[in-house]
């Protein structure tokens, strides 16, 4: 009975959906519907919550349906240098699969005189003797293979680094680390010849126990190619999988750490992504090889680089969204959206993804940390949520009734990081609320301080909207000072990396890259004056707002207030701390800027019908390679071209199997519960619809789903976009 009326009321649902949608200028109407007729009762945060309430254009809004398929949302990164990041090639240039190692033998039989007299201006003669001697008995035949020579203690941790970059540039066949002195806090740097190259495990080695000796780093090893810089550069492209989970993946079978990575910005998981990653010491071959054993995952167009990559550098990320079943009264008002958002952009929002996708929005664990309230954050983060999966909400109200821990440790899944942490640390300390918060790791728990400074910036960008519009600017706005602000422009990521995937689905942090909040940057910002008014220096694309921290100004207008009267109420106070505990005080962060009003670059749209629903429409990097990869065995052999190849040419390998194009995603959506097109409609997969395919740049921090939800003028929930398939 009761599937029964959901199923009328669903259908009722899609009647008023087209007949009413076209009129409403506010998703009021669809929260309503949202939150009361999706299945199984599931609560969901909705846009109102977390401040998103208003949009730039009042053109009427049209259905459209996000992420039908994975392919539908297709990100590729944009460095520094603003060139977009593509996956080209699989294969290893020979430059990088060839080892050059450097023979340690035909360096030795020298007296290195020079290079002892430029180490003698840096370190002082008594070091400059002691390496001379050294390497004069090198010269002598002397066995010194476990000797070594300890340099004057220093202090200063820059000398040292000079000293190891003169061994690694000028006496290569010589190794260096640094131990501890006599003195304390100092430190000593030692030399010895670098012939372990298995940092003794070799056979001819002697066991470090044995030498009654620690281990040596290899900071100074000429094992790696000279010729070769320290870190490989690939791009990494994935489907249907965040960025951590990829790299998890390589790791286990490099076998080596997962911190060996590095890369600018995580990559929402229900996407098709590209991007830049470094891993320090591999060959590209070992890497390429992997292709033929990844499902999901490519990786390609190697090239070693000096510096590895780090979180924040890149400059955005280009966007490929194909919005289906796109239907409103006419095609004009789909037209005239797709113009205002290229020509005005949207509201600047930081969007769901901030917030988790559960019913415990970050933001309310970030407010209890923020009053020291470290019993109830414990609480939020483990206690049973609302219209969660039933093994998960089993697990947590068997914790909460039981307070048994090994057993819910043992029933845990591993990616509920937090939640695993924190048990783990209570365990050991019981009743130690503020330790096990900080048991869980730093990026993940300072992520909820951060979505609650994102909470409040999207309540005073709503009010500023309301208050003032969004074609001028006013008196007491903020701006950069154009006067001053010569940096070239690139956007505050506000927030740290989440380094887990699925923590209440947190991988889904979607297109945005994060950084951590730049505790040194000053950004030149003004307040606008009478005379910035009339002089007309300053439009609505540059005012900014602020995200709570002790070295922002706020907007001298009632906007300011915002601020003030929102945290206040939350029994947060933006000027004085609760507590003593630094990193959850937003007395003790620096703070950022955020524009507003953001436009999307080189935006460019096209309306597109389509009858077959399991056929993407965009073409991902890996379907480039393997049309590719077709021609080129056609070209070789004529007489393949004369045979039937498969339609869908992504299904072709390329480097080992790929789950691809449509037979990938017709494996990975049917897991996901997204069924096909053809499947919802009863089979009639001939009836033609029609779809709006967009291409833009952000900048890193934006969010591409505010710029979607500036067009359809409904909610950009998960939940809601499923609900459409229905």
């Amino acid at each position: 009975m009761l599937k029964t009326l959901c199923s009328k009321l669903r259908r009722h649902h899609l009647l008023l959906r087209k007949t009413l949608l076209p009129n409403i200028l506010k998703p009021y109407y669809y929260r309503f519907l949202e939150n009361t007729l999706l299945p199984d009762t599931m609560k969901t945060m909705d846009e109102s919550d977390v401040g998103i309430s208003c949009y730039i254009s009042n053109l009427r809004g049209f259905r459209g349906i996000l992420k039908q398929r994975y392919s539908d949302f297709i990100v590729n990164e944009v460095d520094l240098d603003e060139n977009v990041v593509h996956l080209n090639s699989l294969e290893a240039p020979k430059e990088c699969s060839e080892n050059k190692d450097v023979n340690i033998s035909d360096q030795l039989n020298r007296s290195y005189v020079t290079e002892i007299e430029s180490f003698r201006s840096l370190a002082g003669n008594s070091d400059a003797d002691k390496l001379k001697a050294f390497i004069d008995e090198l010269n002598s035949g002397a066995d010194v293979s476990h000797e070594s020579i300890v340099l004057s203690p220093s202090s200063d941790k820059s000398h040292r680094t000079e000293i190891h970059n003169f061994f690694k540039e000028r006496l290569k066949f010589l190794v260096t680390d640094t131990i501890d002195g006599v003195e304390d806090q100092s430190k000593c740097v030692r030399v010895r010849l670098n012939n372990d190259r298995n940092n003794g495990r070799g056979r001819s080695s002697r066991k470090r126990k044995d030498r009654n000796d620690k281990r040596y780093d290899s900071r100074g090893s000429d094992s790696w190619p000279g010729h070769l810089g320290k870190f490989l550069r690939f791009h990494l492209f994935k489907e249907n999988k965040d960025t951590q989970e990829a790299l998890n993946v390589i790791a286990k079978m490099l076998g080596v750490q997962v911190r060996s990575f590095g890369f600018a910005g995580t990559k929402d998981k229900r996407a098709v992504s590209t991007q830049r990653v470094t891993v320090f010491k591999q060959q590209a071959s070992k890497l390429a090889a992997l292709n033929k054993r990844l499902i999901g995952i490519k990786v390609g167009d190697f090239c070693h680089v000096k510096e590895g990559l780090l979180l924040g550098q890149l400059y955005g990320n280009r966007f490929t969204i194909t919005l289906r079943g796109v239907s409103a009264e006419s095609e004009d008002i789909i037209k005239a959206s797709a113009v205002a958002l290229g020509k005005h952009g949207f509201i600047n929002y930081f969007g769901l993804q901030r917030f988790g996708s559960s019913s415990v929005p970050t933001h309310l664990i970030g407010a209890a940390l923020l009053r020291g309230e470290w019993k109830a954050a414990v609480s939020l983060i483990l206690d049973p949520r609302e219209g969660e999966k039933n093994a998960i909400s089993t697990v947590r109200e068997y914790y909460k009734e039981s307070g048994d821990i090994d057993g819910t440790l043992r029933q845990l899944p591993r990616y509920l990081v937090a939640e695993k942490a924190i048990l783990q640390c209570l365990k050991r300390s019981p009743g130690n609320y503020l330790q096990a918060l900080k048991a869980i790791p730093r990026t993940l728990r300072m992520m909820y301080v951060h979505s609650y400074q994102s909470y409040l910036w999207n309540h005073a960008a709503s009010m500023r909207v309301q208050k003032h519009g969004f074609d001028q600017v006013v008196l007491g706005d903020l701006v950069y000072s154009k006067e001053e602000y010569k940096v070239k422009e690139s956007f505050v990521a506000e927030c740290e990396d989440v380094n887990d995937n699925n923590m209440d689905d947190y991988s889904n942090l979607d297109e945005i890259s994060e950084t951590d909040l730049p505790e040194e940057r000053n950004i030149p910002v003004k307040v606008i004056n009478e005379e910035d008014l009339k002089s007309g220096t300053y439009t609505i694309d540059d005012v900014l707002l602020p995200l709570p921290g002790s070295r922002v100004i706020y907007p001298s207008n009632d906007i300011g207030e915002v601020y003030r009267d929102l945290a206040q109420k939350d029994g947060i106070s933006l000027t004085e701390t609760a507590h003593k505990i630094k990193e959850f005080s937003i007395t003790n962060m620096t703070g950022a800027y955020r524009r507003v009003f953001q436009k999307p670059k080189d935006f460019e749209w096209e309306l597109l019908s389509y009858t077959d629903g399991t056929i993407p429409l965009a073409e991902t990097d890996f379907d480039v390679i393997a049309k590719s990869v077709k021609r080129k065995v056609i070209e070789e052999d004529p007489a393949n071209g004369s045979k039937e190849l498969p339609a869908d040419s992504s299904a072709i390998s390329v480097g080992g199997d790929m789950l691809s194009g449509k037979v990938c995603e017709e494996k990975i959506n049917n897991e996901a519960g997204m069924q096909s097109e053809k499947s919802q409609s009863g089979g009639n997969a001939e009836e033609s619809q029609m779809a709006l395919k967009l291409s833009f740049t952000l900048p890193a921090s934006c969010y591409a789903t505010m710029a979607v939800r500036e067009l359809l003028k409904t909610s950009t929930s998960v939940a809601f976009h499923k609900s459409l398939n229905d």
